[in-house]
């Protein structure tokens, strides 16, 4: 299990807005991290109404941001090129918000493809092994894609 203080500085997200706790294992292609922020009542991402499963793709996006952080130090990088979400796409809910639930997501992400110029990730959030979210997400690295 990797602490938020292994990787955390490895991401553009802070504070509140650094959503997941911990990363309970990952390789190459894929991560498993953990969050009970969403429960909590300074998410950033919560509305009057509570924490939207929407933002669940958000949860998505920061475990593919921590995957590529921890395979570019794995491959000898400092960090990981900074990225830009472009595409989400298939994004399927299973409730409507999510701020009621006791315990802590298990959020997944499982790189597709990935090249200098981007990457393509599926993901899924789970809550006690039900599924609340899952979809692609795109990213780009703008500085690559300007020289195109």
């Amino acid at each position: 299990m990797l602490a938020k203080t292994d990787w955390g500085h490895l991401i553009p997200h802070a504070g509140t807005m650094c959503l997941l706790d911990s990363v309970l294992e990952w390789d190459g292609r894929s991560i498993h991290a953990i969050s009970a922020s969403h429960a909590k009542v300074d998410n950033p991402l919560r509305g009057p109404q509570g924490l939207h499963a929407v933002h669940l793709a958000e949860y998505g996006a920061q475990a593919m941001a921590v995957h590529a952080a921890l395979a570019a130090r794995a491959g000898g990088m400092e960090t990981a090129r900074p990225g830009r979400l472009v595409s989400l796409r298939e994004v399927q809910l299973a409730e409507e918000y999510v701020d009621h639930l006791d315990g802590h997501l298990d959020v997944h992400a499982e790189c597709l493809y990935a090249d200098e110029n981007g990457a393509q990730y599926a993901f899924r959030i789970e809550h006690c092994g039900r599924l609340l979210a899952s979809g692609r997400a795109a990213v780009i690295h703008p500085e690559s894609s300007a020289a195109v």
